[in-house]
């Protein structure tokens, strides 16, 4: 692969060719990188979700402990 590239100038490698790769591969790109941050997103509400539905068991159950202790 390096000499296809040896005799080119340094604005082909480091310019020209990443462009004509996010042209060609930027929808596949950003769908893979949208997917992720979507998964991310809904992981995040996924536990928070969870750990809010944890607090108020916990609250219930300790307030209703202590209710019966009386």
């Amino acid at each position: 692969m390096g000499e296809i590239f040896a005799g080119l100038p340094w604005w082909v490698k480091w310019i020209a060719v990443p462009v004509i790769a996010l042209v060609v591969f930027g929808g596949l790109i950003a769908s893979v990188v949208g997917f992720v941050i979507g998964l991310l997103f809904k992981v995040l509400v996924f536990v928070a979700l969870v750990g809010g539905l944890i607090y108020v068991v916990r609250k219930f159950t300790s307030s209703s402990s202590s209710r019966s202790d009386w």
